[in-house]
């Protein structure tokens, strides 16, 4: 085991960073390669374990997969019509797969580990069962055993806001009969939409979606365009400046989607200086570089509703962030935060309480009075990654030192996490093999 013995940082943060690829539309791309007869590159693809299960699972169903650093190239012929495959800890993966080859003749089955076999799967099989998929899973979680065939189409309200479960059915809808409709309660991101080139099917309307398989076209050089930076990985290092008065971080080539920009209009509000510069388009993904300056105090900041969605991967470092903010800051809605690679809601409280922050469990989510001062402590992040990342910067502002165990499953989504923290900090992190 991995652990990171972090030590109170003595000076503000200055650095330029450039973000992995985004995990979205990465795991998007290489997905949608598997119904492209051309090659696909893929520039900045998404470095985590997570985008690496679908890299897996592609060479499982014959494609070619190449990697060269950051980049990817898959080719090939989809060739297979009977496969196993591991979605390890890759909630999207498992839940994009499904929609994508229950549409696929073949029979599939889609396992995962042990964190992902605890995840509810029934949330993207109902939709699926409704277009005719014949889909197994146990107790409503994986393995789930898929019997692909043609599908029809159908009107479908998603239940609760979920970009996976919205995703799984407009991939399932490209091998249905007819126009699949969804809508959805709060937008949610839309790589998949821009992908396919989908817009709302009403102009006043952004929750509403209408996909005819007959008019979207799989796009090679669509697929090949570089990935952007994945701002929810880019939070760390925004919230990393916004924990130190005087620190300045700029990163590189950001996405820049409006359904994935909540947290910089979260971090406007609480108070920090941020800017964009060199503004363009890859692939209908607008993209940037952000510079960020904590020049001043931190104000308290409420979520809640579409605003707690927009921010819902954010959220275990915006609770670090709030323990300094000046005032109330109250985070409900939240309750999606339950299910995810752990109960992430209760790590936030139960960490933060190691720290000696006051914290109210509100059930949906938290409040909390800032600032407080923070103090060294062991933090279980029970192999989530977001919280390893999160309470790694909590211990930057903490008296004495903080370590953080299994400190490697960072690289479920980040694996040069723990190399930039370290170079941006001045050296005050340490990692060392412990049993």
């Amino acid at each position: 085991m991995t652990v990171a013995h972090i030590k109170r940082i003595d000076a503000p943060l200055h650095g330029v960073i450039k973000i992995p690829g985004d995990k979205s539309v990465s795991h998007r791309r290489a997905l949608l390669s598997l119904l492209c007869r051309e090659p696909v590159h893929l520039e900045n693809f998404g470095p985590g374990k997570d985008c690496q299960a679908t890299l897996d699972c592609i060479e499982r169903l014959g494609k070619t997969v190449k990697v060269s650093g950051a980049d990817v190239t898959i080719s090939g012929e989809m060739s297979v019509r009977e496969a196993e495959f591991d979605a390890a800890n890759s909630g999207t993966t498992a839940r994009l797969a499904m929609g994508l080859l229950a549409g696929m003749p073949g029979k599939w089955t889609i396992r995962g580990d042990t964190s992902l076999s605890k995840r509810p799967m029934e949330r993207v099989a109902a939709p699926l069962r409704e277009m005719g998929a014949l889909i197994e899973l146990t107790d409503g979680k994986l393995p789930a055993r898929i019997m692909g065939g043609r599908l029809k189409s159908i009107r479908y309200e998603l239940p609760v806001p979920s970009a996976q479960v919205k995703t799984a059915i407009m991939l399932a809808a490209l091998h249905a009969d007819g126009v699949t409709e969804i809508r959805e309660p709060i937008v949610t991101r839309d790589h998949t939409e821009r992908i396919l080139g989908l817009r709302p099917a009403r102009e006043n309307d952004a929750n509403l979606w209408r996909l005819d398989p007959s008019e979207v076209r799989i796009n090679g050089d669509v697929l090949s365009a570089p990935v952007p930076g994945d701002i929810s990985s880019g939070t760390f290092w925004m919230v990393a400046a916004a924990l130190v008065q005087g620190s300045q971080v700029t990163l590189k080539m950001v996405s820049l989607n409006p359904t994935r920009t909540g947290i910089i209009e979260v971090l406007q509000k609480a108070g920090l200086q941020i800017s964009t510069q060199n503004l363009r388009e890859s692939a209908g993904e607008p993209v940037g570089d952000i510079t960020i300056t904590r020049d001043g105090s931190l104000h308290e900041f409420s979520l809640a509703g579409k605003d707690t969605a927009a921010v819902i991967d954010e959220i275990p470092a915006l609770a670090v962030m709030a323990t300094q903010c000046k005032g109330q800051t109250i985070v409900s809605d939240a309750g999606e935060l339950r299910v995810k690679e752990s109960d992430r809601l209760a790590a936030i409280i139960q960490n933060l309480r190691k720290m000696g922050v006051n914290i109210l469990d509100t059930e949906s989510g938290f409040s909390l009075n800032g600032p407080q001062q923070l103090s060294g402590a062991t933090i279980n992040p029970a192999a989530d990654h977001r919280i390893a990342m999160a309470f790694a910067l909590a211990g930057l502002i903490a008296d004495g030192e903080t370590k953080i165990l299994q400190a490697e499953c960072a690289d479920i989504s980040y694996p040069q996490f723990w190399q930039e923290l370290i170079q941006i900090s001045g050296r005050v992190v340490q990692l060392r093999e412990e049993q």
